[in-house]
């Protein structure tokens, strides 16, 4: 029987008295890749946030690997948004692997045979060699994700969380770096918590779904997730859900347009005060 890596019970979160989200029931075990979805603002990055031991919760409970989150978690990996680096930076790209070790820890990390070790075979694993030792600042954006993504990999995590880790990137290197997270995924069976704007490039990829909007959430299977009713349902006004392309669209009655997954804050807003239960499911 599976282990839970995260789980949450009766799990509040609010803002200077703005609720986030409420009554949060999740358990996300291994292996799974999980897509977080939502509008800016709705409390995804939060989620993260709390995960790490960085945000206290306002009411409830949450259990990471076994134990109350805490800051500096080893068997947790992190991918950042991709933000480029000043191109003068004197930081080459296995520096920058090498802060997955000792990053907590002033400076660059003391060098040694096993150190290095480690740093080259994470190195590998993203395919990075050919420019390890360039500047950081001088590589591509999808060169420097693949480097963010050795980093969070060099402890051998047994979480990842990525915090749209695609945003900014093109088609080309979203696919590169979706299949990336996915091939370790697959490799280890651990488990992967994925924000998104836009579930599209992963969603061949996604057993479960999170999305959070406007204080309430739903989980479960995309097919249970990403449907014209439980989204209409969360949002509080009629959505459409369309699949065109293999590409989910979603179209609010209200705004007679049709858009993305990754523009949801297109839709009427509800009101946070009218007292409606949040939407949840878990499996």
């Amino acid at each position: 029987m599976a282990l839970p890596v995260v789980q949450f019970r009766d799990a509040t979160l609010e803002y200077h008295e703005r609720r986030v989200w409420s009554d949060l029931q999740l358990t996300f075990e291994a292996p799974s890749f999980v897509a977080i979805l939502g509008p800016n603002g709705s409390g995804k990055t939060s989620l993260l946030r709390v995960i790490l031991g960085l945000t206290p919760l306002t009411t409830g409970t949450v259990n990471v690997l076994g134990a109350a989150p805490r800051r500096g978690n080893p068997g947790i990996g992190y991918v950042p948004q991709h933000q480029s680096f000043d191109r003068d930076l004197p930081l080459r790209g296995r520096d920058l692997v090498g802060l997955g070790i000792d990053g907590h820890r002033w400076g660059i990390g003391r060098p040694s045979a096993q150190r290095a070790r480690v740093v080259q075979d994470a190195i590998e694993s993203v395919e990075a060699v050919a420019y390890a030792d360039a500047p950081i600042g001088r590589l591509s954006g999808g060169e420097q994700q693949r480097l963010r993504i050795a980093q969070a990999l060099v402890g051998d995590p047994q979480l990842l969380l990525c915090d749209e880790p695609l945003a900014s990137l093109d088609l080309h290197h979203q696919q590169e770096i979706t299949g990336l997270i996915d091939g370790w995924h697959r490799r280890t069976g651990r488990t992967v918590l994925f924000v998104t704007h836009d579930v599209n490039p992963i969603l061949p990829l996604v057993d479960r779904v999170l999305f959070v909007v406007n204080g309430r959430w739903a989980a479960g299977t995309p097919d249970e997730i990403l449907t014209s009713e439980r989204l209409s349902e969360l949002y509080g006004s009629h959505v459409d859900v369309l699949r065109v392309h293999d590409r989910v669209l979603v179209v609010g009655d209200t705004t007679g347009s049709g858009f993305d997954l990754e523009q949801p804050h297109h839709l009427p807003a509800i009101d946070d005060d009218a007292g409606h239960p949040p939407v949840g499911a878990s499996r």
